[in-house]
């Protein structure tokens, strides 16, 4: 475990690390309320896909505990308007309706008859999902190693780290294990405009870590490759359609193409919680549209003329052509996906089962 934690359950409130205010400031915050939750989520308190579904877990379980009633029906009623308020803090990441999702279906038990008992399988739900989480991304890690030579130089955009999920990380987690495992592990991190979350957030974890990297702007990577040995790409993402497209950060799409026109391998991190066999293309993935101001200013201060028009998409679709292979706790999905992704999630869900 590291020794900062991006969510954690503390008795009876939710703590979050506020990433926004790293690396300057190691800042927690701790909330009591679903509303606060909706809110962290949504301003990037907390983001990454997969601790956006832990967090949004959590809130609901704070919602149980909100209205202060033994009638079950007022409690289950609140927890319906958490969920839905909760669903609406980020569209792109499946992780976050998942979660929801799953919380819910445990707490519709009709034989949940009191309030307690209510709370208490909210809570466990929550806290599964959460170690669960942890399981998880270390088993990533473990499948990716016979992919890493000895001596591995790794481009990885964004941030995929402990940060972006419960512990240990998914893309960013695969370069830990790998120099956990004694390999000579050097990476370039790419800045991730317009937040960020490289330069601000994988330098910082890395520098935790102790991993040898330097940080690009995102241009660079083309030049890197036809400079440098790059062994490989690595890279999370918010969503995973059936046929292999991925969802992830702005840019990733970019990566992807230069990393095809200098044959460097392009491997994408993914929690079967993921992959979201329900959508066919990538196309059908909602694109989340931030805050202009996100471009026109730098900490505060505006790097661009005034009234100036902008679009900020904060993902972009990553065709699945582009992509050697999605790396998941079951093992490594290649193409067709169509069928290595349904087998993937086939077997997490077996797995769950049987617990």
């Amino acid at each position: 475990m590291n020794s900062y934690r991006s969510i954690e359950w503390k008795k009876d409130r939710l703590v979050l690390l506020d990433q926004r205010r790293l690396p300057a400031e190691i800042i927690y915050i701790e909330l009591r309320r679903y509303e606060d939750v909706a809110e962290a989520i949504k301003s990037m308190v907390v983001r990454g896909a997969p601790a956006i579904g832990a967090t949004a877990a959590y809130g609901l379980v704070l919602a149980t505990h909100q209205m202060d009633s033994e009638d079950i029906s007022i409690v289950r009623s609140e927890l319906e308007k958490a969920a839905d308020l909760l669903r609406s803090s980020r569209p792109t990441a499946v992780n976050l309706f998942w979660a929801i999702d799953r919380v819910m279906r445990k707490s519709a038990d009709p034989l949940i008859k009191s309030v307690d008992s209510l709370q208490e399988v909210v809570f466990n739900e929550a806290t599964a999902i959460a170690l669960e989480d942890v399981e998880t991304n270390r088993q990533i890690g473990l499948n990716a190693l016979d992919l890493i030579p000895e001596k591995v130089i790794f481009i990885h955009h964004c941030n995929t780290g402990a940060l972006a999920t419960v512990d240990h990380g998914t893309a960013l987690g695969i370069i830990r294990t790998a120099y956990e495992h004694r390999r000579d592990v050097f990476v370039y991190v790419d800045e991730t405009r317009p937040r960020l979350q490289g330069a601000r957030l994988t330098s910082w974890e890395l520098k935790q870590l102790g991993i040898k990297h330097k940080v690009i702007v995102d241009g660079a990577s083309g030049f890197i490759m036809a400079n440098e040995k790059v062994d490989l790409v690595t890279v999370g993402c918010d969503r995973v359609a059936k046929n292999g497209d991925t969802a992830n950060k702005i840019g990733t799409y970019n990566l992807a193409i230069v990393a095809r026109a200098h044959e460097v391998p392009f491997y994408v991190a993914a929690p079967t919680s993921t992959i979201d066999l329900s959508i066919f293309s990538g196309n059908l993935i909602k694109i989340e549209e931030r805050s202009s101001q996100e471009i026109t200013h730098i900490q505060g201060q505006q790097i661009t003329p005034d009234n100036i028009e902008v679009t900020n998409p904060a993902f972009d679709i990553t065709p699945a052509e582009y992509i050697t292979g999605i790396i998941t706790e079951m093992g490594i999905a290649y193409p067709p996906y169509e069928e290595s992704l349904n087998k993937m999630v086939d077997l997490a869900e077996k797995k769950r089962i049987n617990k």
